[in-house]
């Protein structure tokens, strides 16, 4: 439910402390929400919030705040209005050029980060890295590996880039590319990781909540969901070392056809991992010469 001028309104005349405020902005939206949108607007953390609940604000940190709830209300992703987003345990610049990272992504980084020693250089290849989270995040705890990220879109490549420097990244080379078309013929990788799009183009779910707002070229594809990840195995193995391995995020129901389609494209050792929910998540896979 939006909130009405009269209720804004209402914010700026009774509403006047953190404590007010948050519970004023829980009648719409979620309490985490409000928490991390009021933090936002008042540049401070959870702390200050606790300590300082009878703190009044001005009334331009209200006007502020109650256009946020507004739009946070209208379905906004908190990450498109703070312009950030947590993920493993890093911070992360986002926009809306660029899909949220989710909790359940960071099943494929635990993964990746399980099969890279610390100790020896590795290759890895981070297809449709979105704002870096996956190749930027497994590149700041394996220092020693060399990460390559690209992705089709000139923004996210963008975005992608100020994190790693942002991040301090230095071992993450993040370039523009459909998938691997811009990669040299001869790379070859120790590792792959995809999140791709994998939710059908037809699915009545983007048309609900925060998912309108993400962009569409990262979240749906055709053949029912399977076109991107169709593509990715077809032509991963052309740029694998022997024994290479593939971690293949998908959707809650596409488990079977990926195991079907890396059988048919040579794969073995297939394995799927489950994410807190416990659904079936993450395709896990070797490539052998």
């Amino acid at each position: 439910m939006k909130l009405t001028a009269t209720d804004q309104k209402n914010t700026s005349s009774c509403s006047q402390t953190i404590v007010q405020a948050l519970a004023w902005a829980n009648r719409t939206i979620e309490a985490i929400d409000a928490r991390i949108l009021l933090q936002h607007a008042l540049q401070v953390n959870h702390a200050f919030l606790l300590t300082h609940a009878e703190d009044k604000l001005t009334a331009i940190q209200i006007k502020q705040f109650s256009n946020l709830v507004n739009q946070r209300a209208d379905g906004m992703p908190v990450a498109y209005l703070t312009g950030q987003r947590e993920f493993y345990d890093l911070i992360f610049k986002v926009t809306p050029a660029v899909l949220v990272p989710r909790p359940e992504t960071e099943l494929l980084v635990e993964l990746a980060l399980e099969t890279i020693t610390e100790n020896r250089p590795y290759s890895v290849l981070d297809l449709g890295t979105g704002s870096g989270a996956i190749a930027i995040t497994i590149a700041k705890h394996r220092p020693q590996a060399n990460v390559v990220a690209v992705d089709l879109s000139n923004d996210a490549v963008s975005i992608a880039q100020r994190n790693a420097h942002n991040l301090g990244t230095k071992n993450v080379c993040v370039i523009q590319s459909n998938w691997f078309e811009q990669l040299d013929a001869d790379a070859k990788f120790d590792l792959i990781v995809a999140n791709p799009p994998y939710v059908a183009e037809n699915d009545p779910h983007l048309q609900q909540g925060d998912l309108r707002f993400e962009p569409p070229l990262a979240l749906s594809t055709a053949d029912n969901g399977l076109s991107c990840i169709r593509h990715i195995i077809a032509n991963a193995a052309t740029f694998m070392i022997d024994g290479g391995r593939l971690l293949l995020e998908h959707g809650h129901d596409q488990s079977a056809d990926c195991r079907q389609l890396l059988e048919a494209s040579g794969f073995q050792r297939i394995k799927a991992h489950r994410d807190l929910a416990g659904i079936d998540r993450v395709c896990d896979s070797y490539y052998f010469v």
